[in-house]
Formats: structure tokens, sequence, C-alpha cells
């Protein structure tokens, strides 16, 4: 049975899959990615895992795999093939795609950013399915956004394209790591709501979770933290889509399994804020933790089905 790698690197583990030609997860796998032993370890787990996966599905599928797909966090040079810097897994100008070409015998190989990999997913299979025109936003420990035009994903000019939780929306606000002050994200993400909740309750192990539930409960302490943060997430967002014009907005990551707790006071707080603009449909995303791996196998198919097969023409 015809089939692809895909690969999804996280910061502290990888998850992994076998994708069939109709996108359907033939075999999925997960790894610790070993980042305490180094940013060498990490890659050289990256490859190993790639090279089980090829046997297993030469074992299993009688053929080894016809591409693969890799999605990984931070900033990656799409040309190039190349993990450039990644904080978390401590990396530097990683030329993973040359690597992984090599290691799987010369299979072509899609190098992608995990959160645009995860959101061409979303647009193309997930709750974005049918949209021309989408943005999927993820709310995890920091923000990050994916633009999607009829069935690919814009990475911009240098690869930057999509990074929303760096609108400044407090000026002169909290200190952001980039540089800034008053980011998106250190308003709005999941850490950051954890973080406030557990000042606010006084319990250092509370977290945007325990937020939400609070909130449900009508625990008026938890209800303003959550206000701010929606509130700080839809001036974002209307930012976002004055720019974009998306014909659908998907929310994912950890602060969108809060469910309706934050989709209907964020619906209202987006309408109360636009003028001219029109409001997209806000839903939330539908694939979990398997968009990295689906978007993955979604890039390596895409190299298999251009007259072209150059890599680097298949990274978002």
């Amino acid at each position: 049975m015809r089939h692809v790698i895909a690969l999804d690197v996280g910061g502290t583990g990888m998850k992994a899959a076998l994708v069939g030609a109709d996108g359907e997860l033939l075999y999925q796998a997960r790894l610790a990615t070993g980042r305490e032993r180094g940013p060498d370890a990490v890659v050289a787990s990256i490859l190993d895992f790639a090279a089980e996966l090829r046997a297993h599905g030469e074992r299993h599928f009688g053929e080894p795999a016809a591409a693969a797909g890799v999605a990984v966090p931070g900033i990656v040079d799409a040309e190039r093939g190349t993990a450039v810097y990644a904080a978390n897994l401590g990396w530097h100008d990683v030329p993973l795609r040359a690597l992984l070409t090599e290691r799987l015998n010369g299979v072509p190989v899609a190098l992608g950013h995990d959160v645009r990999t995860g959101g061409l997913a979303e647009g193309r299979v997930g709750a974005g399915r049918g949209a021309d025109r989408y943005l999927f936003v993820a709310l995890g420990t920091g923000i990050a956004g994916a633009i999607g035009v009829d069935g690919r994903v814009e990475a911009g000019a240098h690869g930057f394209a999509g990074e929303i939780g760096h609108i400044v929306v407090r000026p002169g606000g909290t200190p952001c790591p980039c540089g800034q002050r008053g980011c998106l994200e250190r308003f709005a993400s999941a850490a950051a709501v954890s973080q406030a909740w557990a000042e606010v309750s006084g319990d250092p192990e509370a977290d945007a979770a325990d937020c939400a539930e609070a909130v449900e409960s009508g625990d008026p302490l938890a209800e303003a933290v959550w206000r701010r943060a929606v509130d700080a997430l839809a001036d974002g967002l209307v930012t976002a889509l004055t720019l974009l014009d998306p014909r659908t907005l998907i929310i994912g990551g950890g602060l969108a399994e809060a469910g309706d707790t934050l989709f209907t006071p964020l619906r209202a707080a987006v309408e109360r804020r636009v003028t001219f603009q029109k409001v997209p449909t806000i839903v939330p995303a539908t694939l979990g933790d398997t968009a990295g791996c689906r978007g993955a196998g979604l890039l390596a198919w895409d190299l298999l089905t251009r007259t072209n097969t150059d890599p680097s023409e298949a990274t978002v």
C-alpha cells in the first residue's frame, strides 16, 4: 500500500504516523525527543525514528514510504529545508530535510513549521474543510497562527506569517520575550491564563483548565481573569481579520478545550468590535493532537502530486 511518513516534532516528544493516500493514519507512534541530551541527540532521535517508520511500512505494507513530511517548532527556512532555530530544542541551522532525505534513501522530504502544518491539516481535512480562506490560531504556551488560502498555508517572505501572538494589544503592557510589550500571547495564551489564575487563586499549581472550571461554577475572580483574556484575544483577532478577511476562523490549542466557556464570550466580543468587517465563522479545531502529523502527511503527498517534486516547494 502506498504511504508516506509524517513526523510532528514537539518540545518534549514526537508524534509520527504512516499516512495513506486518502489521509488515513495507517500507523501511529510516539517517542520522546531526548532534548535533555542536547540538540544533536534530538536530531539523531528524529532520524532514527523516521528510519524505524520506514522499516515498519516496508514490513507491513509491502513497500517503503514514497515521501516524508516533518513539522518542527521555531523558525523554518522554507527554501533551504533548514530548521533555523528552536529555543525549546536548542538547535540552530539544522539541515533537517537533507539529513532525512539521506537517511530515508533519497525519498523526497517536506519540512514545515509546526503551527502552519497543523493549520494546513485543519483547513483541508478538519474544521476549515471547504473554506477558501481561513485563519487557524493555536492558543497554547504562546499564540501562533496559520493563514490558509486555497488549500495552502502562506509562510510569508521570511517565514514569519501568522505570528498573531505578537500583535501588540496592550501597548506598554507586560514585557514579552520577543522584545515588545503588551503582546497578545502575554494575555490570552493558555500559559498566560494559567499564570494569572494561579496568582489570583493563590494556588501555584492552578492552570487555565482550572480557571475555566471556576468560570463555569460562577467564581467572580475567575470570570475577571477569563474576561481579561477573552477581551485581549478579541482585540488581536479583529486586527487579524481586518487584514486577512478570512471566511473561517479556527481556534485550537489548550485554551480551546474550554469549549463554549471560551467560544460563547469570544464570538460576542468579536462581534462587538467589528464595524465594516465581516465576522468569520468562528469554530473550534477538530483534529486535536493529530493535526501536526496529518499536516506533515499532506505536505509529503503534495510532493508526490507535483510534476516537479523539488522538496523546497512543499514547505509551510
